[in-house]
């Protein structure tokens, strides 16, 4: 990941130290020892809290297997090192090409399933788990869904009892209320670190939907996939990522809502994957400028910049330029608001719509289909080789939009704020329909290109964007 002076960053932790060495010089990331400190003053005692609980949260031990091109790239990092005589003493190269990571999860039913982040276990080749007792498990992945960044295990306990936690419900937590996490931050397992909620409802990744839960818990690498707690000892949040200039914690934490990790798991669990609904609009935040030119009292709603056709906004009557004021009754205060709400909804639910067109208020109505499954770029398996990583989630397009565009392409719906194509200028919302010389017409194209692209260098993307034929240059480094 790109170093900015503030990083989004998931709280992920590499442990064989001559690779992570080589990987924070090589990256230009200085490392980094900071000091876990919460900025909060916490005066609930939470010590009977932690000694019940931490049985049921787990390390999660990942291994992946490294390619060959990544061990060649290090050895020529090592020799310019060497040879450019840098006084940094020289980190060792592994014996095995095998990467070691860690996360945290915790159990959510006593015959073995647990709940962690995806990101944590994304690329494993074998997982286990170690609890508190320090008897270790291999663990299988029975599912997981990138969009919430959930993933859901199991471990075979042959016939034993695991302490399952209960769950609360996040959407009745409170601005200013104490929570505690326990995770394993830099390794350390078991740590308790408590602070309050800061806000809810957060959406400050553009790569999912998720309303997270901000809190000044110190959250550090290694917590992903541990449990937040509300004083009752329930967990109300699934702890994943944090807002960073060093990477360690500075005082944003983000948690995934329990209710949209359960809700994940339930799916997982009973289909196998998760479906969504779909309204089929492409939304924008209101500012002061548009409030004026709408004539609203204040910067609300989602402006509709797109309908896309023969969806359920095109079937309700929405058009490009309606302001959403309400779902279901429930204000939108923000575009990210209706993006909430939607994709919590199932296909076929009902919604009733109130609408701001012309600066005349109605009504609208329809029933949601399901979401169209995005695609990561960089990866469509939990074994892929690929190396270059965009940040982009993209679908194929639908019959309906192929003929608006006059041609096949992948629809880009969302770009990592801080990854190489956001860098390069894309967007959520174009459509790529050639890239580095290679037409591309589907998902599996453009896969099969991003594994052709050069480690380094610029490629030409050929887009549509809201109707224009652009080109861009995309930089990988």
């Amino acid at each position: 990941m790109r170093q900015k002076t503030i990083i989004l960053t998931k709280l992920m932790q590499h442990r064989f130290a001559g690779l992570l060495a080589f990987s924070l010089l090589f990256t230009g990331v200085a490392g980094v020892t900071v000091p876990v400190t919460a900025t909060a003053s916490v005066t609930v005692d939470f010590s009977d809290l932690v000694s019940q609980v931490s049985p049921s949260v787990a390390r999660v031990n990942v291994t992946k297997k490294i390619s060959q091109d990544d061990l060649n790239q290090m050895q020529t990092a090592l020799l310019l090192r060497e040879f450019f005589g840098s006084q940094v003493p020289l980190p060792n190269m592994p014996k095995s090409a095998v990467e070691s990571s860690y996360g945290t999860g915790f159990f959510v039913t006593s015959d073995g399933y647990l709940l962690t982040n995806h990101h944590v276990i994304e690329g494993a080749d074998k997982i286990t788990i170690t609890l508190s007792d320090r008897r270790e498990f291999d663990a299988k992945l029975i599912g997981f869904d990138e969009r919430t960044d959930i993933a859901v295990l199991k471990i075979d306990g042959k016939g034993k009892s695991f302490p399952a936690l209960p769950t609360g419900n996040s959407d009745t937590l409170k601005v200013g209320e104490p929570v505690l996490a326990i995770g394993s931050p830099f390794g350390f397992d078991y740590s308790a670190s408590a602070g309050i909620v800061s806000a809810k409802s957060r959406n400050a990744f553009r790569d999912t939907s998720v309303p997270f839960i901000q809190t000044d818990v110190a959250l550090n690498p290694g917590n992903s996939g541990g449990p937040l707690f509300n004083r009752k000892g329930e967990v109300i949040g699934v702890n994943s990522r944090i807002f960073t200039g060093t990477g360690g914690y500075m005082g944003l934490s983000f948690s995934i809502p329990i209710d949209v990790a359960m809700d994940v798991y339930r799916q997982i669990r009973s289909q196998g994957r998760v479906v969504r609904g779909y309204l089929g609009v492409f939304p924008q935040d209101i500012d002061r400028n548009l409030a004026d030119a709408y004539g609203l009292d204040k910067p609300q709603g989602a402006l509709i910049i797109k309908v896309s056709p023969d969806t359920p906004a095109d079937k309700a009557g929405l058009k490009s330029g309606d302001v959403i004021l309400q779902y279901n009754g429930q204000a939108i205060d923000t575009s990210s608001d209706l993006l909430n709400y939607v994709s919590r909804a199932k296909p076929k639910d009902t919604f009733r719509l109130q609408v701001l067109r012309n600066k005349q208020r109605l009504n609208l109505q329809g029933q949601l289909a399901e979401a169209p499954s995005d695609i990561a770029s960089e990866k469509g398996s939990i074994n892929s080789e690929n190396t270059v990583r965009l940040g982009i989630r993209l679908r194929d397009l639908s019959s309906d939009e192929q003929k608006e565009i006059g041609g096949k392409g992948v629809l880009i719906t969302a770009v990592d704020p801080f990854g190489l194509a956001s860098n390069s200028g894309l967007r959520a919302g174009d459509v790529v329909v050639q890239m580095n010389q290679k037409v591309i017409t589907n998902a599996s194209d453009f896969a099969q290109a991003v594994r052709q692209l050069p480690k380094t260098g610029v490629v030409t993307l050929h887009l549509i964007r809201q109707g224009v034929p652009v080109i861009i240059g995309l930089r990988i480094e």
